[in-house]
């Protein structure tokens, strides 16, 4: 006689086959219980669902006041190939031009860089870029003095442009 599946007689795997999906089904849930806080953790707040969302601390004064950073980029190769403007020549140039005119304060920096000509032409240079701060109420009694900067440096060095670069800060000294 064959014994059907009532009267088959109990093994020992099946009880432990049971007790291990048990054990891994608990161990799995509580793997991703862990996991969860630290996941939420990677998310800024406005990704976060709204029930795990903490309240912000207060946002703190912008510190400073508003002022405009202009950007002055000054080239030194000469269009007409001759010898390139020299650091004493662009500091003669800034004593005589920038400092009469911004008093205050401004700062220079080195660079290089490159720039297409009228003739289509990929120049590249060494230049200087002269940065001047000042308050936004400023802004309109400024613009005059850093337009006759950029026509005085184009005029004596034979440049074709001076670029300007505005910008919104907020300086605290």
């Amino acid at each position: 006689m064959t014994p059907t599946s009532d009267d088959s007689p109990r093994t020992s795997r099946g009880p432990r086959r049971s007790r291990l999906r048990l054990a891994a089904i608990t161990l799995s849930a509580a793997l991703l219980g862990a996991g969860a806080p630290t996941a939420y953790a990677a998310l800024t707040d406005d990704a976060r669902p709204a029930t795990t969302r903490t309240a912000a601390p207060p946002q703190k004064a912008a510190e400073g006041r508003p002022y405009i950073e202009t950007s002055l980029l000054f080239g030194t190769a000469r269009p007409n190939g001759g010898p390139p403007v020299t650091d004493k020549e662009f500091h003669a140039f800034v004593d005589a031009y920038v400092t009469p005119r911004f008093p205050a304060g401004l700062t220079v920096q080195d660079g290089y860089g490159q720039y297409r000509d009228s003739h289509g032409t990929i120049e590249r240079e060494r230049s200087y870029e002269l940065i001047l701060l000042y308050p936004t109420s400023q802004a309109r009694p400024n613009d005059p003095k850093i337009e006759q900067i950029r026509a005085a440096y184009m005029k004596r060095f034979g440049q074709e442009s001076v670029a300007r670069i505005d910008d919104s800060a907020r300086v605290d000294f």
